[in-house]
């Protein structure tokens, strides 16, 4: 019986320190960005799984949006057409935008929605096509001051959040494939390859959603790459907007999508390490959390989000 008493503590001890956390984030939104090495790592896929079915068991309502970069790339390779990428964006030839509706619709949503419902009959796979969830318009990056034409590639000028809410009211979980629908005249059913950091914090704001986690494969944002590896755990809006000329291509787009969400009424929006199992779990419900996390300006320091 001693023995028993002592190799269940330390999961009652978990569970309690969970408790406020569980409290705090009863019945609200998460939008999840999947993304990194947990996209194409078998044991890291099943974690992440895992992670979503308990945040929904645990009473929030997750969301995830995906891209596809890894897996895009190879199917590119495999039919002999170059990936390329300027300002962080995937160059976008309608050839490559019929491989990339492909590959996220019929390839990688297919498997996360399948990984889900091995949990119970709780994923459900929509790309943002589907009931005009996104629509965008052509995005021309600038690069040296000069806006550069990079195909199919969209920039989000709506969000209709209709089906999502309908499937979160059901009790389902909502698995988006970050294509748009043009909205650009001359150009229906058409569609544009979105950015899935982008799409993901235009969705975490459209849906209210309290927090936006973008899974990546560094540990957050580092304080002074490449001369240090110490993240920064905590900042606020206008601090990261500071930082941003002066990231990596990577991380624009992600640190972007943080800053437009607490800008429009997401409370918190974290850059976590995918690489690491549970890393989900580890930053919502721990004292310690992990990764960076990003705050609007007027959440004082001494609050706690």
């Amino acid at each position: 019986m001693s023995t028993r008493k002592h190799t269940a503590l330390p999961k009652a001890q978990i569970l309690i320190e969970a408790l406020p956390w569980l409290t705090r984030h009863r019945g609200k939104t998460v939008v999840i960005k999947f993304g990194g090495n947990a996209m194409v790592d078998a044991e890291l896929k099943a974690a992440f799984a895992q992670d979503v079915v308990f945040l929904h068991h645990a009473g929030l309502r997750p969301v995830v949006v995906h891209g596809g970069g890894p897996q895009i790339s190879a199917q590119l390779d495999k039919q002999g057409l170059v990936s390329e990428f300027k300002a962080g964006l995937r160059v976008t030839t309608p050839e490559a935008m019929d491989v990339v509706r492909m590959v996220l619709a019929g390839q990688v949503q297919r498997e996360l929605v399948g990984l889900l419902n091995e949990h119970g009959p709780l994923a459900v796979g929509l790309t943002g096509e589907d009931a005009h969830t996104i629509t965008a318009t052509r995005h021309r990056p600038l690069i040296d001051g000069e806006p550069v034409d990079i195909g199919r590639v969209g920039e989000v000028t709506d969000i209709d959040t209709g089906a999502i809410q309908a499937l979160l009211t059901d009790g389902r979980i909502p698995v988006v494939s970050s294509i748009a629908r043009s909205q650009d005249e001359g150009d229906t059913g058409h569609v544009y390859n979105v950015n899935a950091d982008t799409a993901a914090a235009a969705l975490a704001a459209a849906l209210g959603a309290e927090t936006l986690m973008v899974l990546t494969d560094v540990e957050g944002l580092y304080e002074d790459w490449p001369r240090s590896d110490d993240v920064i755990s905590r900042l606020t809006a206008t601090e990261l907007e500071k930082l941003l000329p002066e990231l990596s291509s990577g991380m624009v787009p992600k640190m972007r999508g943080c800053l437009h969400a607490v800008r429009n009424g997401v409370q918190t929006a974290r850059v976590i390490d995918g690489r690491v199992q549970h890393s989900i779990l580890l930053e919502i419900f721990t004292d310690e959390g992990i990764g960076t996390m990003v705050v609007p300006d007027e959440l004082t320091e001494g609050a706690t989000a």
